[in-house]
């Protein structure tokens, strides 16, 4: 498959640039991969639409304060660094701007008395950078002097940082929030639960790679960004108990999506793991663990309008795509929700 099969025209007006309030007010487009017929409906309605004995699997990941100014040592000049992955204990990659400046030994300061030092130059522009700060964690810091990282298609400014934070966040890591779970409510999560459907969580930390342009015509030559993931032991066996039950499993999200189809041992069990993962799923793959999924619409041309499609099918996808401009739903990170069942 090509890169252009997943294009569509979207109206610049229809990128979400705040929140909708309340969370789960945000419209939601229902669509059936298997006849490909639409509703048009609103989060709160995900309750029509669950069963009992249903699994939910969210990723629990917490978007990090992690864009920060400085100053560099000597000389004064301003700086922006963007943390990106912890290496280990107060090492990180991150990206600099201006990146010329950054050289190896180049001492950055910031508020509260942390410094950093560049130790290392990085592919894509990114730079690796020592941190030494007074706080028991760097996160602790962070979340004083820090700015939510938004995506470079929003260009207001967000008046309250837990918006862009999932109600259910809660191991510190992502540099861009798993935005299909910030249409859930605590509320809703307790009337999920009282209707015996269980909440797992994964972990997955969205790092930049998210948002990097697909530059390959064919696909099959693509490079995926890897990202940190972990499945909990408890996850897994919630799982396979939900597959052998002949309920369904549903993903929350194409970050917990790509952690549940990396979670599997040579023997294509799924089991508690934790690493890495490249995986790039389109049209083609064969899904392993997920039954349903509930997302947000993406960019066109994008890896995760790819996995949309490998799970309901490119032509369903883009005329739901298609639907949904023609209906003004809105668009990306803060946009509306889409259920595929």
């Amino acid at each position: 498959m090509t890169l252009d099969e997943f294009d569509y025209i979207l109206p610049e007006e229809l990128i979400a640039q705040t929140p909708i309030e309340p969370r789960d007010h945000s419209r939601m487009l229902v669509l059936n991969r298997k006849d490909g017929s639409i509703s048009h409906k609103h989060f709160y309605n995900i309750l029509d639409y669950l069963q009992e004995g249903d699994l939910l699997v969210v990723n629990d990941s917490k978007v990090i304060p992690a864009r920060i100014f400085g100053t560099r040592a000597g000389t004064g000049g301003l700086v922006e660094v963007l943390l990106l992955r912890a290496l280990e204990e107060d090492v990180w990659e991150v990206l600099v701007k201006p990146g010329k400046k950054a050289r190896v030994g180049q001492r950055l300061e910031f508020q509260e008395g942390m410094v950093g030092t560049v130790l290392e130059l990085l592919e894509d522009g990114k730079r690796k950078i020592q941190f030494e700060h007074q706080a028991s964690t760097i996160y602790e810091v962070l979340d004083r002097i820090g700015n939510m990282p938004l995506p470079p298609y929003i260009t207001e400014q967000l008046k309250d940082k837990d918006r862009y934070q999932t109600v259910y966040a809660k191991d510190p890591g992502s540099a861009a929030a798993p935005t299909a779970g910030l249409h859930f409510t605590k509320e809703i999560i307790e009337k999920i639960k009282e209707m015996n459907v269980k909440v797992a969580p994964v972990t997955l930390h969205v790092g930049l790679g998210t948002f990097r342009p697909v530059k390959e015509q064919d696909l099959s030559k693509h490079i995926m960004h890897s990202e940190y993931f972990s499945i909990p032991d408890e996850t897994a066996q919630l799982i396979r108990e939900t597959k052998a039950a002949g309920k369904r499993v549903i993903s929350v999200g194409t970050t917990a999506t790509r952690t549940l189809e990396s979670g599997f041992d040579e023997h294509l069990n799924l089991i508690k793991k934790s690493g890495d993962t490249d995986i790039f799923i389109y049209p083609g793959y064969s899904f392993k663990v997920i039954d349903g999924l509930i997302t947000n619409f993406h960019l066109p041309k994008s890896t995760l309008v790819m996995l949309v499609s490998a799970l309901a099918g490119r032509e369903n996808i883009l005329n739901a795509y298609h639907e949904a401009v023609e209906e003004k739903y809105r668009f990306f990170s803060f946009g509306d929700a889409m259920f595929i069942q």
